[in-house]
């Protein structure tokens, strides 16, 4: 049995934090900019009229219709996006451990925010933004060069088992690399359906990871995520109920992907589905409710898909639901953590 040792001086505790607070400083200095244009220029979130199977999507138009009624504004994701790379560029003492997180977290948000602007200017059919499929390529092809920069510039090839140890990958490092980014880009793009629900979602996810990296001497990384926490908790002041605007897939696409890739380089992916436990069911929901309607003629399991709006239409309200997986993603990080303690000590 091995201890946990950590050596780390009063300073870098002060300037893990530090970094912190200055995401969240430049993130709410951001947000004036942000507003005056959005507002300005009506930067309007452009509701879905169709589920992803193609029928309209009548049980979501209920449950959104009053929300829907009024101008909010999407693209705020681009709020906390460029406050990580504004302060992560100067502040990140680490270059080795922040650019590929900084760069994939930049990538997917470009991604994003091609399909926010679509949206915003009518210019999709169906489901108001850029084609599925085409997200999809790109987002492949983000992550792509990240799996290889992975492999072949930072030299991983393995990954570790809890309990267990390493275990050798060799090049197949690169394609795990490509399907844990997708995964979690799309599933944190899932949650966002609720006021403050998928920010909430990811501070929590990234204060964890936070704490990992921390405890691994990878001070550099606990920066970049308590960068992304503090722009998080500035982002999520103005949308929760009733929101003032929203991250859109900018926001979504760019925390997912900066989840997964932290994962990946604190060795820690399968505990990805521990710590990001809501993202995970939030994602299977679909994927459920998408098999049934195929396999069982059109018979649903849930009444609407993701789970959040399914207890929406039985009754829940938005504030509750919201709420309540706040509660879980903190419990579901904390065990994460633990895992990750006890991992390391067996």
């Amino acid at each position: 049995m091995t201890s946990i040792d950590i050596v780390v001086t009063d300073a870098t505790i002060v300037q893990v934090f530090l970094l912190g607070f200055l995401g969240f400083a430049a993130s709410m200095l951001l947000t004036l900019i942000y507003t005056w244009a959005a507002f300005k220029y009506q930067w309007w979130k452009k509701p879905r009229t169709t589920a992803v199977t193609g029928e309209v999507a009548t049980v979501y138009q209920k449950l959104h219709k009053a929300k829907h009624a009024r101008n909010i504004p999407t693209m705020a994701g681009i709020i906390f996006v460029v406050s990580t790379v504004l302060v992560t560029i100067p502040g990140n003492w680490d270059r080795a451990e922040t650019w590929l997180p900084l760069a994939a977290m930049a990538g997917a948000g470009l991604i994003g925010l091609a399909d926010d602007v679509i949206n915003i200017k009518s210019l999709g059919r169906g489901i108001a933004g850029m084609r599925a499929k085409l997200k999809s390529i790109l987002l492949i092809l983000v992550a792509s060069i990240g799996g290889w920069w992975f492999y072949s510039k930072l030299g991983v090839d393995a990954i570790n088992i809890p309990f267990v140890g390493g275990f050798e990958l060799g090049w197949l490092i690169v394609p795990l690399f490509v399907l844990v980014v997708y995964a979690t880009a799309n599933a944190v793009n899932i949650s966002d359906g609720l006021d403050g629900l998928a920010g909430g979602l990811a501070a929590s996810a990234f204060g964890a990871y936070a704490v990992i990296a921390f405890i691994e001497q990878k001070y550099g990384l606990a920066g970049f995520c308590m960068t992304v926490v503090g722009g998080l908790l500035s982002y999520t002041w103005f949308n929760v109920y009733p929101a003032r605007f929203f991250m859109g897939d900018v926001g979504s696409f760019a925390l997912g992907t900066a989840l997964a890739v932290v994962a990946l380089l604190t060795d820690t992916v399968l505990l990805l589905p521990i710590i990001g436990f809501v993202f995970v069911v939030e994602a299977g929901s679909v994927i459920l409710q998408i098999a049934s309607k195929k396999l069982r003629g059109g018979k649903k399991i849930f009444r609407i898909a993701p789970i959040h709006h399914h207890f929406e239409a039985i009754g829940w309200p938005e504030t509750k639901v919201t709420m309540r997986f706040w509660i879980i993603g903190q419990v579901a990080a904390f065990i994460g953590i633990l895992a990750f303690i006890l991992g390391r000590a067996a």
